[in-house]
């Protein structure tokens, strides 16, 4: 440890110019998806499914708000009752038509709430997934294809990006635990929520609305607003309540069903018509946030995608970059050991016109250094790594796959793999590591 070099943040509040972006690039992209949600609201089909897909199932059940017996009943949501004596709500660069959000109730300034083009639910979350085998998945997935993959008392799932990138939120319930499966491309954020609340399940939907690029979700229970990167409730009645944020992986298509030969994925059959397959955010990675306007943290680019950890008050940051010379990091935060692996073979989903044909950004994974009370260190070889202690070898998601160790797991740690700006414009004062 005494090895380990991090990057300082520059002391002060020193400025940089504003992230300029190549509007009509990323804009039309989302306008795009406006026009489908509005073509949709109109009852016309859309054109440029290029895929498979069903008849769309509209939400049924989970608006109901009836408590289960025993349960205590959600209070009434009362909205503001004269936004016209509130300024900066009548000022605020969004619309409240549809909402029935209390926006009296609010820890951060409207001002830095935006419109991201498609209005409430212009881009829907899927509520009845539908999952298929490996066989089914290989069809149309590629094996260097993002994959967002859960697993909760032995079941487990993948969710591919090429889905997520359309759709942003899947309720479901995974092991008996109701989830939230969320992604928001403009951060590179995949987090997994359990959506259950003060002894009450939520559902989510997409607002439409960003703040410092990061998607705002909204629970249909109480329409309160949620910021996706740290799940916490910023606007509404459930204000200051935070979501438990659960242990996932962002991996290859290939490194899933290597891991997992009986798992599901998530199916094309979603109930919409989109291009799945396609990226309507090409070449994102390659410039600069879109809808961001915050001050930049200039200890990293603003698109460097980072592996981001927190243990009590630490916070770290591991550069895939880094990463890439130093495929795996033994680290201590919060007082407590974790190791971060690290190796090539996924692609980014935000760069080429097809999800799949991005170029190779590897994927990443954090556990518990230890395995049956014995502490271990490992050492990258070739695509796995090996503990020290056993020889046993570890595919990258926490599995032994042979020698003495075999079948055993490493214990995962809450991680996720995002843009740079996103994280440190939440988490200022997050120590990046150096190598």
């Amino acid at each position: 440890m005494e090895h380990v070099k991090t990057i300082p943040r520059p002391s002060g509040n020193p400025r940089n110019r504003t992230f300029r972006i190549r509007f009509l690039t990323l804009a039309l992209p989302l306008l795009a998806l406006a026009a489908v949600a509005c073509a949709e609201a109109a009852g016309v089909a859309s054109e440029a499914a290029a895929q498979p897909t069903a008849t769309a199932r509209p939400f049924s059940g989970s608006l109901d708000t009836t408590p289960a017996p025993n349960e205590t009943p959600w209070p009434t949501v009362t909205p503001t009752p004269d936004f016209g004596s509130d300024d900066e709500l009548r000022n605020a660069r969004f619309s409240t038509r549809g909402w029935r959000t209390d926006f009296s109730m609010r820890s951060i300034p409207l001002a830095e709430i935006l419109s991201g083009g498609p209005g409430k639910d212009g881009i829907p979350a899927i509520d009845e997934p539908v999952f298929e085998d490996i066989d089914a998945g290989d069809k149309w997935l590629d094996d260097k294809e993002q994959v967002h993959v859960v697993e909760i008392e032995g079941e487990v799932r993948a969710y591919p990006l090429a889905i997520l990138i359309w759709h942003e939120i899947v309720n479901d319930t995974i092991g008996g635990t109701p989830v939230a499966v969320t992604y928001c491309p403009l951060c590179n954020s995949a987090i997994t929520f359990d959506r259950r609340l003060n002894g009450r399940t939520l559902d989510f939907g997409v607002s439409g609305l960003l703040r410092h690029s990061d998607m705002i979700m909204y629970d249909r229970q109480t329409e309160s607003w949620w910021q996706q990167l740290i799940g916490e409730a910023i606007v509404g009645e459930l204000l200051g309540e935070r979501l438990t944020i659960l242990p996932s992986f962002l991996v290859s298509w290939e490194d899933f069903k290597d891991a997992y030969p009986n798992g599901r994925v998530l199916s094309r059959d979603t109930g919409y018509s989109r291009q799945y397959g396609r990226n309507p955010y090409e070449l994102y990675d390659r410039q600069n946030p879109f809808l961001f306007f915050g001050e930049p943290d200039r200890r990293l680019r603003a698109l460097d995608r980072v592996v981001v950890v927190e243990e009590g008050d630490d916070a770290v940051a591991f550069p895939l970059h880094v990463l890439e010379n130093e495929p795996v990091v033994h680290y201590n935060a919060g007082g407590r050991d974790l190791v971060v692996f690290f190796q090539f073979g996924a692609n980014s989903a935000l760069d080429d016109s097809r999800v799949a044909g991005g170029r190779d950004v590897g994927a990443a994974s954090v556990y518990r250094p230890e395995a049956d009370g014995m502490p271990l260190t490992f050492t990258a070889v070739d695509e796995y790594f090996v503990d020290d202690q056993t020889g046993s070898r570890w595919n990258l998601l926490g599995q032994a796959v042979d020698g003495q160790l075999a079948g055993k797991r490493l214990e995962p740690v809450v991680h996720g793999t995002h843009f740079w700006f996103a994280w440190a414009v939440f988490k200022p004062y997050t120590t990046v590591y150096a190598g």
